[in-house]
């Protein structure tokens, strides 16, 4: 990707913290590499490169800067919004698929060759897979380092890792200092075993009170609450259950996470941020809305209003179908009796110790806190400890619930269990690197689901920034609220003009009404 040496600089001159996570500085110079709104003196022309990752200048030679800390900076919103292979290859390897599944998996989700794949994140990013995953184990790994009491053995495997080894060698790389001197820096928070606090940063503004607001409204026991202007939220995550305690602040959004496995930190931190879309650019957004004479007032009392997306793609599925042609009360009455007829406890064999914990090898060591392990055993682990959320059921228990589990028309139920079954066979990819073209033909596929429901998906889980529901009722409310046409193929023409933001004119109207 080439990236225009003048715009980069004057960027870098004015110290404009929304170019932050678009790219990044080398200083040749001193050998290390900034994110753009560095607080440090502006470098000299002829010693400045510029990169479009940080796993880019780490391949030149670059060590991060200790000042600005850029492999903490809020990721590019073009990775955020492209729906190319690019775009869904970034979202997969902040989610740890590489980590999990290595290159090969993740070519293999992508439907690519290796080469291939390398050959096009080179082009784009200027570092391959290996690359870019290995920036992310060392930003983990500093996360752990100086959030937590754990040995510096036991983080470099929680970071995703090979050996000791490796994680020592990476870390000087990045950090320009061995991991010891990054634990001495600070001191390690004290939030129990398997806690991670972590900073979310975001570009400004971030209207943090309509996030809460939709959130709030869509709550369901024991999965998710808002409280206090903090949101609470059960995880399902790879290697197990967690708990995400998210608390928007001035240009971060706190984050503290409640984990049976630290190996889950990065797809719980890539869950977190898509969320509440924390790799947004707002001012993009809000300048083309704002230049609708009819949204104009709105974006100036509101701006940065995000999209709130979603951690299970499967879960905002069922509720999306549960809600079709009911109030938002009804659909949470009844998806609150769904999860009421799904029992918590797993047959005694399947029990394991909330005392036990699964070690990088895999074995399991008493006395130690619960590790990795299958979805349907962690969460039992999970729900054995009393105050943590347990998440939304999988589709695997979905498809168990009995008829009379389901408070809701036939059709309604059948639908879900269509979608479960896709979810079960593979043949529905509801995650964030899901192709989101294939994903929306297959969804419009599916009996029971028409227009609205694979528009509200694609927003809010295939995170497309451009998606309409010109049928929806309250949209047509709020655009008949700012004196905007509601018939839907009148609104939906005169919404072309909010491309490629669609996406977020949906929440304004949503709120206008």
């Amino acid at each position: 990707m080439e990236l225009d040496f003048e715009r980069c600089y004057r960027a870098v001159d004015s110290r404009d913290q929304r170019f932050d996570g678009w790219f990044y500085t080398g200083v040749t110079s001193t050998g290390i590499y900034c994110r753009p709104s560095c607080p440090a003196v502006t470098p000299k022309r002829r010693n400045v490169r510029f990169f479009p990752s940080s796993a880019a200048a780490q391949r030149a030679g670059l060590r991060a800067c200790r000042r600005c800390r850029p492999d903490a900076s809020p990721g590019s919103p073009e990775w955020d919004a492209r729906a190319d292979v690019v775009g869904r290859a970034m979202r997969l390897i902040a989610d740890g698929v590489v980590d999990r599944d290595g290159v090969p998996g993740l070519a293999a989700r992508l439907g690519y060759t290796e080469r291939h794949l390398h050959r096009m994140l080179r082009a784009e990013l200027g570092a391959g897979p290996l690359a870019l995953a290995r920036a992310q184990r060392a930003q983990s790994a500093r996360t752990l380092i100086e959030t937590t009491g754990l040995g510096l053995a036991e983080i470099a495997f929680a970071a995703g890792f090979g050996s000791v080894r490796q994680f020592n060698d990476t870390v000087r790389d990045v950090f320009g200092v061995p991991p010891s001197q990054l634990r001495s820096a600070r001191k390690p928070a004290t939030g129990g075993a398997g806690t991670v606090t972590v900073r979310l940063a975001y570009r400004p503004p971030l209207h943090a009170a309509a996030l809460l607001d939709f959130l709030a409204r869509r709550t369901l026991p024991g999965v998710d609450e808002v409280r206090d202007g903090t949101y609470h939220r059960g995880l399902r995550l790879p290697h197990g259950p967690g708990e995400a305690v998210l608390t928007p602040a001035d240009g971060y959004v706190l984050a503290t996470l409640r984990l049976t496995d630290l190996r889950d930190l990065a797809p719980a931190v890539a869950r977190c941020r898509h969320l509440f879309d924390l790799d947004a650019d707002p001012v993009a957004v809000d300048q083309t809305l704002g230049a609708d004479p009819a949204l104009a007032e709105a974006v100036a009392a509101e701006p940065g209003i995000r999209v709130p997306r979603a951690v299970d793609g499967f879960e905002t599925a069922v509720r999306a179908i549960a809600t079709q042609q009911v109030s938002l009360a009804s659909a949470r009455t009844t998806l609150t009796r769904l999860l009421a007829a799904i029992p918590d406890a797993p047959p005694a064999d399947d029990r394991v110790s909330p005392g036990d914990r699964v070690s990088p090898a895999g074995a399991v060591s008493p006395g130690d806190r619960a590790g990795a392990g299958d979805g349907d055993r962690g969460t039992d682990r999970l729900r054995d400890r009393p105050g943590w959320l347990r998440g939304f059921p999988t589709a695997e228990e979905v498809l168990r619930v009995p008829d009379a589990g389901f408070r809701m028309p036939v059709g309604r139920r059948e639908t879900i269990r269509r979608v479960a079954r896709a979810v079960v066979d593979g043949g529905l990819d509801l995650a964030p690197g899901g192709d989101r073209q294939e994903t929306t033909r297959r969804l419009a596929a599916t009996a029971g689901i028409g227009p609205w429901t694979t528009g509200y998906l694609a927003m809010r889980v295939l995170g497309d920034p451009d998606a309409f529901l010109p049928t929806d009722l309250a949209v047509r409310r709020g655009a008949a609220a700012l004196g905007l046409p509601d018939d839907p193929t009148t609104l939906d023409a005169y919404a072309a003009a909010w491309r490629p933001w669609r996406s977020y004119a949906v929440i304004r109207l949503w709120r206008a009404a």
